[in-house]
């Protein structure tokens, strides 16, 4: 049976990778995959291909689609006639829809939302319009998966259909990301640093909720304490071309200990090889850079947003968002563990993920909901 994921872009990112994740397990002999990227042609475009999946690419400006744009989306939709389609992150399930009317036969539409609303405000505009639009009409989809329950109440909240709610969690490849010293090694190769120097990191884009001023600022903070200790962000807009997070940067003094990688295809090898992984997002719903850095046997703080709390349980730390001060302190009372009680704590966090949030067994989800969705609408179209 032949589904058709549209999804906003596929750049590097928590949602991409998931669609990514997904894909590259799912059961072939089944299911016909066929991928719609709206954007342009994104770093995880190859990867998808090498699955022998098709992708195709729009090129769609979200702000103003083109009429060129539209019609090429129309055009390929009629030429796949999938039996059913799959959004993925806003724009991809308003277009996911209007795929599911343009179509030539009926098709269900599921949309999949990948992301908790803090507040409308901290969105682009465009973006906001679009959540807003989605609620007036998340009456028509046969399923709105969110990866979070933080996700669904606020959705729910703005008025989107609580009767087609679905939560599937995000799921981790725990062969690929692994504990590995390799890694540890080669990055601090890379960095120019000794293998024996600590590193903090903070993995994702550039985005207001991401609040790297708190994860800049806690920084400051803790090399008052322990001057020798370095970061590393990485993530798309994480360069030192991006002005206003290079302004944060110089004026907290801190040039020298901070390391900017921009967007890296080698994440696993990046994660594995911290010492302490943080997120300090004031908005969040299920962060995948978490999850990932416990399946690499790497211990968290996390701020207490979205699912943060309930994926690190009691392998981590868990502070407040906006407080660098308390942020700071927990990456303190890590480091005093010592080496060994971290390795033990980092060894319960891969525990973790792998007995609760296996990639198996949410593929296995998403497999089971297509079934009983396309067994419905093949008795119809039959």
């Amino acid at each position: 049976m032949k589904l058709l994921f549209i999804i906003t872009g596929l750049s590097i990112g928590g949602a991409e990778m998931m669609l990514y994740n997904l894909l590259s397990r799912i059961n072939q002999e089944q299911f016909d995959p066929v991928v719609i990227s709206l954007g342009k042609r994104g770093s995880l475009n190859t990867c998808i291909e090498s699955l022998n999946i098709p992708v195709y690419t729009i090129d769609m400006k979200p702000e103003i689609p083109t009429l060129t744009s539209i019609w090429r989306l129309v055009s390929i939709v009629r030429e796949l006639n999938p039996n059913l389609i799959q959004g993925w992150m806003y724009h991809g399930n308003l277009a996911a829809q209007l795929a599911g009317i343009i179509a030539p036969q009926p098709v269900p539409v599921l949309w999949n939302i990948r992301h908790s609303l803090h507040s409308l405000d901290s969105e682009k505009a465009g973006t906001a319009a679009i959540i807003k639009l989605l609620a007036k009409l998340s009456s028509y989809p046969a399923q709105i998966l969110y990866n979070s329950k933080t996700s669904t109440i606020h959705h729910e909240e703005l008025g989107y259909k609580a009767e087609k709610t679905r939560i599937i969690p995000n799921g981790f490849d725990t062969d690929l990301f692994t504990p590995s010293l390799q890694a540890r090694n080669s990055l601090r190769t890379e960095l120019g640093i000794a293998d024996n120097i600590f590193l903090i990191g903070l993995m994702g884009r550039y985005h207001a909720v991401k609040d790297h001023a708190t994860f800049l600022k806690a920084t400051a903070t803790l090399l008052e304490t322990y001057s020798d200790i370095h970061f590393v962000l990485a993530g798309r807009e994480i360069s030192r071309d991006n002005k206003a997070l290079q302004d944060i940067i110089e004026t907290w003094g801190l040039t020298e200990r901070i390391h900017l990688l921009g967007e890296r295809s080698d994440m696993p090898q990046i994660t594995a090889a911290l010492d302490i992984a943080s997120s300090s997002s004031y908005s969040e719903a299920f962060p995948n850079v978490i999850g990932e850095a416990m399946s690499c046997g790497v211990p968290c703080v996390v701020t207490d947003v979205g699912d943060s709390a309930w994926i690190v349980g009691d392998t981590g730390r868990v502070v407040p968002a906006r407080d660098p001060q308390a942020l700071a302190h927990a990456w303190k009372e890590l480091i005093d563990l010592g080496s060994m009680d971290r390795e033990t704590l980092g060894h319960l966090a891969r525990t973790r993920i792998i007995e609760h949030f296996s990639l198996d067994s949410v593929v296995t989800q998403y497999e089971e909901l297509y079934e009983i969705v396309l067994t419905g609408q093949l008795n119809r179209r039959n």
